[in-house]
């Protein structure tokens, strides 16, 4: 009877076994919620600096995590940004580098636009598709805008779309995937949607990819909120200086100070396209606005209050970020002679202390705001110098996983563990390459490349550079591409080698025979 006792025995205990985790190989894997906020500038929230806009959840989420001051998106409008989180690749590696499906070339233009892709291609392993085969549901919420289904490329459900309108009805796309009624707010609605696919999805790892709409023009405050604003607005004390500035294309002559100040008293389309200047907001006035932002602020409050009550909070990390810089400067040319209404429609917000807007390559354009919190591996209430681009969620998300890395995938990615661990972390150089105009701006297509503390940027119709010391000149305001060429010759040889390794697609001068093309 000894031998069938111990057999018994053995089977327990093995049975046991079972039942007991140990080491990280059992630990549930991590949650993500991948919070992405389209056109929200660098200097919008809260916790970057803004004194009119409020936002609570945002700033409470710096207090528990880590804020990046050196975030960068790889291009300064959406689709080729987007592209690039979920590929860990550079707009100009994909040749997916416009906005989708792009600004018509214009006659006075002297460079036709590069060829470009005009949807993310097949062959691409995104991170959702690489979540997705270690265990994850994955789900994207909003703009997604990469002119494909998301489920096509990883995503196990999809409600994406167009916004027409930030209330009911937001537009025909959104008919079934986001049933809704009259006095429905769309960022109301889209967190809704979230939350449904977390209390669906609580029992397993997820990976929600919420890409808001907001602060994407139109700009639509919710009603409750703007009229609070409204009243802050009146209360606030106007400040002093200009509220619009004129910045000139850095590629052209330079233009003096009268001649400027006879274009900011003759604000006519002609005159400003001939002379290839735009309006570029000073102030964070615009109650509209503030009012978008701060619904969105609250979604990010309600997802995270979800993930409490469900018990799930210690085990999700939460990457804040957004797709590019905020439009300060205007959706295609708007003059400023008009009522305070029709600008406010028009003129987002502002970048300062950064210099341009969504459409440039200057700091307003693509350095974002960034805050991460994974909680038990962060230490609170942190600051991280380190320079990160869009490239570096995907490898970054997967040593935090403990996954393995696709290094022939994400190639232009270099994970910033170090940095969230409170190490040194030199990540290099860092590029952005847009062969096209935009439709913020009259400046020239061009590229720009960030080593250490200077960036240089590079105009494609007259070749003309700027070299700006970003640790003393974080406006961008003095160029010492004349008084540095050493520099400037060194990073200017880095961005023409980089351009060459990616095969990035360069602009055509515009001939006799081939002026028609598009």
């Amino acid at each position: 009877m000894k031998y069938p006792t111990l057999i018994i025995a053995s089977i327990l205990f093995i049975s046991f076994l079972g039942n007991v985790t140990f080491g990280t190989e059992d630990t549930p894997k991590p949650n993500i919620i991948f919070f992405l906020v389209d056109d929200l500038g660098w200097s919008d929230v809260g916790c970057y600096g803004s004194k009119f806009h409020e936002t609570p959840n945002i700033d409470q989420l710096a207090k528990e995590g880590m804020k990046f001051d050196n975030a960068y998106a790889t291009c300064h409008v959406c689709s080729p940004s987007r592209a690039s989180i979920l590929t860990g690749k550079y707009p100009a590696r994909t040749n997916l580098t416009e906005w989708l499906g792009g600004r018509p070339e214009r006659n006075y233009e002297k460079l036709h636009s590069a060829k470009k892709l005009m949807s993310l291609p097949d062959d691409e392993i995104t991170l959702a598709e690489t979540l997705k085969k270690h265990g994850y549901a994955t789900a994207n919420y909003g703009k997604a805008h990469l002119r494909k289904d998301p489920k096509t490329y990883g995503f196990d459900e999809a409600i994406t779309g167009w916004v027409r309108s930030y209330y009911y009805p937001f537009s025909p796309q959104y008919t079934k995937t986001l049933p809704s009624k009259k006095g429905d707010y769309y960022t109301d609605k889209l967190t809704d949607a979230a939350i449904d696919f977390i209390e669906r999805n609580k029992d397993r790892p997820f990976f929600v990819h919420l890409e808001h709409f907001a602060v994407h023009d139109p700009i639509q405050g919710r009603k409750d909120l703007v009229e609070k604003y409204r009243k802050k607005l009146e209360k606030t004390a106007k400040p002093k200086g200009l509220e619009y500035i004129l910045e000139p294309n850095p590629d052209g002559p330079s233009i003096s100070k009268n001649e400027l100040k006879e274009l900011r008293e003759n604000d006519s389309l002609k005159m400003h396209q001939d002379k290839r200047v735009w309006w570029v907001k000073q102030r964070q006035d615009n109650v509209e606005f503030a009012g978008m932002l701060e619904a969105t602020d609250q979604s990010l409050g309600r997802i995270r209050t979800k993930l409490n009550d469900l018990g799930l909070a210690e085990n999700t990390i939460v990457i804040f970020t957004s797709d590019n810089g905020g439009m300060s400067a205007s959706n295609q040319y708007r003059g400023i002679n008009h009522p305070r209404k029709q600008l406010d429609s028009r003129f987002a917000s502002s970048n300062l202390p950064l210099r341009g807007a969504k459409g440039w390559n200057y700091e307003g354009g693509v350095r974002v705001p960034l805050i991460v919190h994974w909680p038990g591996q962060i230490k609170a209430n942190t600051m991280s110098h380190a320079v990160v681009t869009g490239t570096d969620y995907y490898p970054t998300l997967l040593k935090m996983l403990g996954l393995p890395l696709l290094p022939k995938q994400h190639v232009d990615g270099k994970s910033f563990l170090p940095a969230l661990r409170g190490e040194q972390h030199e990540r290099g150089a860092i590029y952005w390459h847009f062969p096209h105009y935009s439709n913020h701006g009259y400046q020239s297509p061009g590229g720009a490349v960030r080593f250490g503390h200077y960036k240089l940027l590079e105009y494609f119709e007259n070749g003309n550079v700027q070299l700006f010391d970003l640790q003393n000149d974080i406006g961008e305001q003095n160029d010492l591409s004349k008084s540095k060429p050493d520099i400037t010759k060194k990073l200017l040889k880095m961005l023409h080698d980089w351009r060459k390794e990616v095969d990035a697609k360069m602009p055509q001068l515009k001939t006799a025979s081939n002026s028609s093309k598009n």
